[in-house]
Parts: structure tokens; C-alpha cells; sequence
């Protein structure tokens, strides 16, 4: 009898950088050549837009509208460097990521940013009861109905796009890519941790800050698992942004922004999250899990729908 032919294991370096289950790269190099290119935009394009902003209109580096162009080139940098990414080294739509479009789509949206006027909501009114947030005034009495406008629209515009591109990062490309390599536990995890440390660079961010935005990452990555979607992520994201700073007054990750309530917060810091704001104090936490109860039934009641390839 013919002894059978033993096919021939691959050689070191395909072993190194080509994933055993299919022809492409493996995650982890996949999520370093992203990197790379997210990195050679950001610097190219702040090169071309920032820079001569500074020097030559010599603005205001923590103003509005340093904040607005910043999102835009994120947005530019971000979108194209996952769209290569996905297209070219990952072998997959971006459509594929969580982008589904329809009714659902804008469901989720909707969905998501109600959730996240409870969370606020709730976040307000126990810091409220216990004395930690005195009102001062609305915007509106103070300033001129054209400015307060344009404020709220500005900030709007600003968390829709911070929204996108912190979910299309974090939740699409960094857990998906991870658990494709690994699992979706590790996908989870490692994708929040990362977003929380991407915040250490926001203005008064602490490692307490950073390990809440991290927990804040996990019910955002919840929003994913549960709809297999991004939409409602997305929703949470700028829901979450928008109300804690416009509507009800807090700071959003460190930065001190347009506010329709004048508010200040007084009692302990790792409870209020102090000059960072509350996702970065433990008041965060009971609101956290009531948005994970919030996703949980609304995703019973509007099942799970599969990404498109």
C-alpha cells in the first residue's frame, strides 16, 4: 500500500504573517498596518489644515473651532484608513463592519440616543438628590437666541462625528479585528481598554478616568453584540456626549464645551468624576448597567440582524 501524502506545513514567515484559516494577514498585523495608516493621515492632513491654522490665524488651540476641524480630519483619517484596511488586507466590505442600511439602521440610532438621555438623565437627577450638581442658569438667559443656536447645532454636528469615528475605530475595526484572531471576549475586552487609553490624552484625564470610559466601552460593545450592528453604538455614543455636556451641563471627557445648563458640580471626585466628567466617577456605573439592561430588552423585542458580507 501507498503510505498517504503528508501536505507540506508553511513555511516560518507565512506562519508569521498569514492567518492559518484563510489567504490574508493575520489580525494582529492587520490591525498594525490600520494603525499605520490612520497615523500617516492624521499627520498628513494636520500638517496641511492644523498647522497653518495655528500659525498663520494664530487661534485659540481649545476653542470651537479647533475641536470642529480636529473631528473632521479624524473623520477623513479614520474612514479612509479602515476603508483600505478592510478593502485590501482584512478582504471584507466595510458594509461588513455593522453598517446595514434601512429602517433598522435609524431605529437603532434612535433608540440609542434615547438610552442615553435616561443614562444622563439618571446621572443627573442622583447628583441632583445628593447635592453634588447646583444649577446656575440656561444659556438662553444669558446669551442671545442666535448664539444659542448656533451653539447646540455646532456641538450636535461635532458628537455626530466623534460618534462615527469612535465606533467605526473602536467597535468595528479594533473588536472585530481582535476577535477574528482571538475571540470575541478578548475582542471586547482588549477594544475597551484601548478606548479607554486614547482618552488619557483628553485635558485632565486620569487613569480612574480612563478605566471609566473603559466600562463605558463595554456597554457600547454590548450595543454591538446584541444587534450586530453599530448603529446603536453609534447612537449611545452621541446620545451620551451631547446630553452630558449641551443639555445637562457636565464636562465630556475633560473638555469644557457649549452647555445649555449652567451647572456646577461639588462632592467627591471619585463619585462625580470632577473636571472630567462623570463617566470618569463611579456614579457612572449604576447608569452603565441600566444601559445594558436597556439594550438587552430592546434587543429581545428587535432581534440581532447578521452584518452584511
Amino acid at each position: 500500500m501507498n503510505a498517504p501524502v503528508s501536505s507540506p506545513q508553511p513555511g516560518f514567515w507565512r506562519r508569521v504573517f498569514i492567518s492559518p484559516s484563510e489567504r490574508r494577514l493575520r489580525a494582529g498585523w492587520r490591525l498594525a498596518v490600520q494603525t499605520a495608516l490612520l497615523l500617516s493621515f492624521l499627520f498628513c492632513s494636520s500638517l496641511v489644515i492644523l498647522v497653518p491654522y495655528v500659525l498663520l490665524a494664530g487661534r485659540d488651540l481649545s476653542g470651537l473651532p479647533f475641536l470642529l476641524l480636529s473631528e473632521v480630519i479624524e473623520l477623513f483619517s479614520v474612514t479612509l484608513s479602515v476603508l483600505l484596511a478592510r478593502r485590501f488586507f482584512d478582504r471584507r466590505s466595510f458594509v461588513s463592519l455593522g453598517f446595514k442600511p434601512g429602517r433598522r439602521a435609524v431605529l437603532d440610532l434612535l433608540a440609542g440616543i434615547c438610552f442615553a438621555f435616561l443614562l444622563m438623565g439618571s446621572i443627573f437627577l442622583a447628583m441632583s438628590a445628593l447635592g453634588w450638581v447646583r444649577f446656575e442658569a440656561f444659556a438662553w438667559q444669558t446669551q442671545p437666541p442666535a448664539a444659542v443656536l448656533g451653539g447646540t447645532l455646532t456641538m450636535l454636528f461635532v458628537f455626530i462625528l466623534t460618534g462615527w469615528n469612535e465606533e467605526l475605530l473602536s467597535r468595528g475595526y479594533h473588536l472585530q479585528t481582535i476577535a477574528s484572531g482571538t475571540s470575541v471576549f478578548w475582542g471586547v475586552v482588549l477594544s475597551s481598554v484601548v478606548f479607554g487609553l486614547l482618552h488619557l490624552l483628553n485635558p485632565g484625564a486620569t487613569w480612574v478616568a480612563a478605566a471609566g470610559v473603559c466600562f463605558s466601552g463595554l456597554l457600547l460593545a454590548f450595543g454591538y453584540l446584541r444587534t450586530g450592528q453599530l448603529w446603536l453604538s453609534i447612537g449611545l455614543h452621541i446620545g451620551w456626549n451631547f446630553f452630558e455636556g449641551p443639555v445637562f451641563g457636565f464636562m465630556v471627557s475633560g473638555l469644557d464645551l457649549f452647555h445649555l445648563t449652567r451647572i456646577s458640580v461639588h462632592g467627591p471626585t471619585l463619585w462625580t468624576g470632577g473636571d472630567f466628567g462623570p463617566e470618569a466617577g463611579l456614579i457612572a456605573l449604576p447608569a452603565i448597567a441600566l444601559g445594558a439592561l436597556l439594550v438587552h430588552f430592546y434587543s429581545r423585542v428587535f432581534p440581532s440582524q447578521k452584518s452584511a458580507s
